[in-house]
């Protein structure tokens, strides 16, 4: 594999949305994001999906419902451990260890059950850039997206909801998310 030919591939591509059926949902705004993680709702009464994320920041927690982009709920509590990879749940998820991805580590998936894939590169080290993919990789195929480039914030996560259905992007000072319906494979 020719790998200057691959980073200048990588370099050169122009950002573009996901595909269908994937589609951006507007999310309250949010910065100073350390890291994100999802977890499944202890109670789920006003809520329009499984798909819970909880974005820990340098103010607070707030927990965002990935179909609508609303935060549904938020506390401003700084005395959370900033360095756990697992955080306690609040509101919809009190009581759900959240398990969490970010500053000082850990991932989200990066795969779904019907073939969408993210991929993490840096043709512009040390800047990174998310790609999305299906059924394909980017280093051999063509049927991927360049979906974020990092720029003026640090990327902290990328990656998918254990449904498969929510795709998120969180940066140092914004969070980007993608819903979809579950595909059926073929």
């Amino acid at each position: 594999m020719d790998w200057t030919a691959l980073r200048d591939r990588f370099r050169r591509a122009p950002l573009r949305p996901p595909p269908a059926p994937w589609r951006p949902v507007p999310a309250q705004k949010t910065s100073g994001i350390t890291d994100v993680g999802f977890g499944r709702p202890s109670r789920a009464e006003g809520l329009t999906a499984p798909d819970l994320l909880l974005v820990a920041s340098s103010t607070g927690r707030g927990v965002f419902d990935c179909a609508s982009g609303q935060r549904v709920y938020r506390d401003h509590e700084e005395t959370y451990p900033d360095d756990s990879l697992v955080r306690e749940g609040i509101g919809p998820l009190e009581g759900v260890q959240v398990t969490m991805a970010g500053l000082w580590g850990g991932g989200l998936r990066t795969t779904t059950d019907d073939g969408w894939a993210v991929h993490l590169v840096a043709p512009e080290w040390p800047a990174e850039s998310v790609l999305l993919s299906k059924d394909d990789e980017p280093y051999r195929g063509s049927n991927w997206w360049h979906i974020h480039r990092e720029e003026a914030c640090e990327l902290r996560a990328s990656g998918f909801s254990p449904s498969g259905r929510t795709l998120v992007i969180a940066t140092a000072c914004d969070l980007v998310i993608y819903s979809r319906g579950v595909e059926r494979r073929s």
